[in-house]
């Protein structure tokens, strides 16, 4: 088993504006930024940099002036091939001369996705653009019993969206069944950027439990499939789509198989009297006195079936003192649903 970070690690950075409250409210806001956001092409011989009331902007030709983000001026950077840091300690019209001077003056089509009058990523012509809006559309359509985790320490949810990327983290709280004798639920957290700030992923697992910090506690089957803004970019949802639904598929499975186990243990006698079933109890290493507790409460549920034993045992052993000895009894409980499997 092991502990997954990377919701964690979305606590600390994400401001208010980037954080929502349900997956539907954040899938109509990036259906929204999807519908204003518009794709330019244009050579880098008509990218200028202008200093339109003492701010840096960039001028695409006759598709206007844009301003510039902190990602869209990083990529200027990038494109220009000089230091952001440099560039930053620089007036605004001594960086327009060094970018006037650096941007490359080539006739190939850059890709420049802007929001109105703000300019959000510029790129060359092998990246191809994922929208949030068609990942989330696809696992609302597939992931129906999903839902965000019991709210951070810091109130967030689990669901960001911010001009640079986009992060997910969903469980089925209803999907708990018992792997190898422990209780585990699935999960997985997605992500992508429009911008190019990170790849488009997926991260399913089955897990014990989220702390106050969206830390997961004990995953086990975690499986991870990620992929580049290349041409071939949105084959990934198949992918995604066939994996979030083969652990859909694998709850269904675990849990009628769990349900059934559970159906029969109430159908099922451990003995026709006390003494058969306290014979039974002790072979298990339940000791006498706590065998004896747990048939006083099984026998007013009418018969002493598997299911009404382990539920009293289950019951008994969450008032012992120790955990060590909570956990045994739990184990010797537990052991005793083998007998219907």
């Amino acid at each position: 088993m092991t502990h997954l970070t990377r919701a964690s690690a979305q606590l600390f950075v994400r401001s208010e504006d980037e954080c929502f409250e349900s997956l539907s409210e954040l899938l109509n806001h990036c259906r929204w930024q999807q519908a204003e956001s518009i794709d330019l092409w244009q050579p880098p011989a008509v990218l200028r940099p202008i200093n339109q009331h003492g701010r840096l902007m960039l001028s695409a030709g006759s598709d206007g002036a844009f301003a510039l983000n902190d990602w869209s001026f990083s990529q200027l950077c990038g494109l220009a091939r000089v230091s952001k840091e440099t560039v930053n300690r620089l007036s605004v019209d001594t960086a327009q001369v060094v970018f006037g001077e650096t941007l490359p003056s080539g006739n190939k089509p850059v890709q420049l996705l802007t929001e109105g009058d703000r300019l959000r990523s510029i790129h060359g012509s092998s990246y191809t653009r994922l929208h949030n809006a068609e990942l989330l559309t696809m696992l609302s359509e597939f992931a129906v019993d999903f839902q965000p985790p019991q709210r951070a320490a810091t109130g967030h949810t689990g669901l960001y969206c911010g001009e640079q990327d986009l992060f997910c983290f969903l469980i089925d709280p209803l999907g708990w069944t018992e792997i190898d004798g422990e209780a585990f639920a699935p999960g997985f957290f997605v992500w992508n950027s429009e911008v190019g700030r990170r790849s488009v992923g997926v991260q399913t697992f089955w897990f014990q439990a989220v702390c106050a910090n969206h830390i997961v506690w004990d995953a086990v089957e975690v499986v991870e499939f990620a992929r580049k803004h290349t041409g071939n970019v949105h084959e990934s949802l198949v992918e995604i789509r066939r994996i979030v639904e083969g652990l859909v598929a694998k709850r269904d499975e675990r849990r009628d198989g769990f349900y059934g186990v559970v159906r029969k243990a109430m159908q099922t006698a451990l003995g026709d009297d006390a003494d058969e079933v306290l014979q039974v109890l002790s072979k298990a290493g339940v000791n006498r006195a706590l065998a004896a507790k747990a048939l006083e409460i099984a026998r007013q549920k009418g018969r002493f079936t598997v299911f009404a034993v382990v539920d009293a045992l289950t019951r008994l052993a969450g008032e012992l003192k120790f955990a060590g000895d909570r956990t045994e009894a739990d184990q010797r409980a537990g052991r005793l649903l083998e007998l219907v499997t």
